[in-house]
């Protein structure tokens, strides 16, 4: 059973990022902003179960320790430049352009840590990128032109997949929830220097924007990525990430009960190609 429990912690942060975009969606705050409170609060709400492992494991890697910094500063700059992203461009366009993180995550690993990929591994990638393309490419036909939200999109999509190679490498020496909390911290610090630069508004929002922030913290940041942060510790990255594209699967099924969206044929069409590709990269990671 011990060896499954990765995959289940991968399946279930899944589930927790699917719920990402419906909570920033009815947020309605500011990218900076809902960043530092969905980064905060979740720091803040972990931070006694923190210190209790942190103490319990001490004296940590201080070369892992600064990695898991990098990481929450990847992810800092992923957030900042998606959430611009959206308000520049259309939806689909930038969840398209953010869903090239697994290229990024397989290409660093190939280079960078010598994973040894089998060429149906690249078949499996290529075929979940396709359903997504399937998904969202609809509206992004209407729209090909890389305009400068779509760029910024595409930039949310290589820091992404920085964060989960730096990741994978500080939760060689560090837990998973020592390297989460750290992340979180330095993604919350550094958003708020942003907010307070570019003169976002910290406060004034109406009830249902907090609440909505609280639930991305709690659902998507605690639950969601502090599974994922265990399951970098005992799977690759370059496995990690591709099977994260089943996020916009399960996000599409999310948004006809709790955002009133309905699904069209391609919708469904590409989620199984997604799928399918999912299945093709577990069955061959590695050589």
């Amino acid at each position: 059973m011990k060896k499954y429990l990765p995959y289940l912690a991968l399946l279930f942060g899944m589930t927790g990022l699917g719920f990402s975009a419906i909570f920033v969606k009815w947020a309605n705050a500011p990218g900076a902003v809902s960043g530092f409170y969905r980064m905060g609060i979740a720091a803040a709400v972990t931070l006694v179960p923190f210190g209790v492992d942190a103490r319990r494991r001490a004296p940590l890697s201080r070369p892992h320790v600064w990695l898991a910094v990098l990481g929450g500063l990847f992810f800092a700059a992923d957030l900042l430049a998606w959430n611009t992203g959206v308000l520049i461009t259309n939806a689909a366009n930038a969840t398209l352009l953010g869903n090239t993180s697994p290229l990024w995550v397989s290409l660093g690993a190939l280079f960078f840590f010598k994973e040894k990929l089998r060429p149906a591994f690249w078949g499996g990638l290529a075929l979940a990128m396709l359903g997504a393309v399937v998904i969202l490419g609809a509206d992004y036909l209407t729209h090909p032109a890389l305009g400068w939200g779509d760029t910024l999109a595409l930039i949310a999509g290589f820091f992404y997949g920085a964060f989960f190679l730096v990741t994978q490498r500080a939760r060689e020496k560090l837990s998973s929830l020592v390297a989460w909390w750290i992340s979180a911290l330095a993604s919350a610090v550094a958003l708020l220097i942003v907010s307070v630069a570019t003169r976002q508004p910290l406060f004034g929002y109406p009830p249902t924007t907090y609440g909505s922030l609280i639930a991305i913290a709690l659902i998507t940041q605690v639950g969601g990525y502090l599974s994922i942060s265990y399951a970098l510790g005992h799977l690759p990255a370059s496995l990690v990430a591709p099977t994260l594209l089943g996020q916009p699967v399960l996000t599409a099924f999310l948004a006809v009960p709790l955002l009133g969206q309905s699904l069209v044929p391609h919708q469904i069409a590409g989620g199984l190609i997604v799928l399918g590709g999912i299945w093709i990269v577990h069955r061959n990671k590695q050589e």
